[in-house]
């Protein structure tokens, strides 16, 4: 039989590295050291290019500079990072979901630009487009060159993609494209946009060089949220596109469904970086900030706070590095992905405005991040799949019965 270990032996060590606040659990260990320069780099460049100006752009509701901004981030590799060939870095799921953390610790408008760009245009067309299309469009788009939008969302349609208006119709050889879309992140200053339309065959989605007679693409102003973020309609008005201009490997929803589930992979990550990004505001504000003659980080109730937060944001990390592991092995459902849209976004909100108690009225100022995160992640809980769906997603996988409709 084996031997029953002693009392002393069954104890945790007290010989191993201090306790890291930053990183309770030590996730770090389950890192590769090209993880940690992947997210190395993106921290550092998000700290140079991003934070000394973000307060400032979101106060202003611009995102100045965008195009000089996508050629940094093609520098680095950051965009269609997970793609591989045509220019792109083919880093691992793990990898690109470090990066986005890194970039939604600076600002949820960051990582959409990136999110949208790579898992959503750059990769409808890497995934469903023909010889050509990627030819023609990843490289460009992969440095950063041209900056692609996806056309999914109309202005009356959301949860439910199938039921949208616009269509596209058979004119000789061409297609010709009407309808419009909504809330489109990069719209006014995409050059090319994919947009998914009705045909008589089913839904399709086309490649739209946005200089095309008919598109246009207004900004979105007056946003409360995302407000360091390009968002735009798209108006398609008898656009008249060639026959090669539709993706050929994609009919019926299956295609924008796909797309989207690669970016809600992005996302489980990316909100544990605003969710960071506040907690780490808290934590410092805690630690200096005294009431009643000392820091009200040594008060219990505030203790209590920190420790609720630090266990659910470094559940969601957890949670996101394993979901990255199974999309590394080709191994993760769409359900999967779901399950981690839903916890991590929710928690992170949580923590933000638990962030904002801590630090009482300062907690509204943008000369702290948490108010500007919180903001954000209304926006990002409710896009790529409101709360109720993706409940309901995962209802179904545990019932077998949908209850859609």
């Amino acid at each position: 039989m084996p031997a029953t270990p002693s009392a002393e032996s069954a104890a945790p060590s007290s010989k191993g590295a201090p306790f890291d606040a930053h990183d309770p659990l030590g996730i770090d260990d389950l890192l590769t050291d090209e993880d940690r320069a992947v997210r190395a780099t993106v921290r550092r460049w998000t700290a140079e290019r991003i934070l000394p100006s973000i307060a400032d752009w979101y106060e202003r509701g611009e995102l100045p500079g965008i195009r000089e901004l996508a050629r940094e981030l093609g520098s680095i590799g950051a965009l269609g990072m997970s793609l591989t060939g045509y220019g792109c870095a083919g880093a691992s799921a793990v990898q690109y979901g470090l990066a986005c953390l890194e970039l939604e610790a600076a600002d949820s408008g960051i990582r959409s630009l990136v999110s949208v760009q790579g898992s959503l245009a750059m990769y409808a067309i890497w995934r469903f487009g023909s010889e050509e299309q990627k030819e023609r469009w990843l490289p460009r788009m992969s440095a950063g060159e041209v900056l692609g939008c996806f056309g999914l969302t109309e202005p009356d349609i959301g949860s439910d993609p199938g039921a949208m208006r616009t269509h596209a119709k058979r004119d000789g050889t061409d297609w010709v494209l009407n309808g419009r879309k909504m809330w489109i992140t990069n719209g006014s200053v995409a050059g090319v946009a994919v947009v998914w339309a009705r045909t008589d065959d089913g839904i399709r989605g086309f490649v739209v060089p946005t200089d095309t007679p008919g598109f246009s693409a207004p900004e979105i102003k007056h946003k409360w949220s995302l407000r360091a973020s390009v968002t735009s309609e798209l108006v398609l008005d008898e656009v008249r596109l060639p026959a090669d201009a539709v993706l050929p490997g994609a009919t019926g929803l299956r295609g924008p469904l796909g797309c989207l589930s690669h970016a809600r992979y992005g996302i489980v990550w990316g909100s544990m970086g605003a969710a960071r990004a506040s907690f780490e505001a808290a934590l410092d504000y805690a630690k200096t900030r005294e009431q009643f003659g000392k820091p009200i980080g040594g008060f219990q109730l505030t203790q209590a706070k920190l420790a609720d937060m630090a266990v659910e944001l470094h559940k969601g990390i957890l949670l996101a590095h394993h979901l990255g592991l199974r999309m590394d092995a080709g191994r993760l459902r769409p359900e999967q992905v779901s399950f981690g849209k839903l916890n991590n976004v929710r928690e992170a909100i949580e923590i933000c405005r638990t962030a904002r108690t801590i630090l009482g009225a300062n907690g509204i100022s943008l000369e702290y991040p948490v108010m500007r995160h919180a903001t954000n992640l209304e926006s990002v809980l409710t896009y790529e799949g409101t709360v109720e769906m993706h409940q309901l997603v995962l209802g179904k996988a545990l019932t077998g019965l949908d209850a859609f409709r």
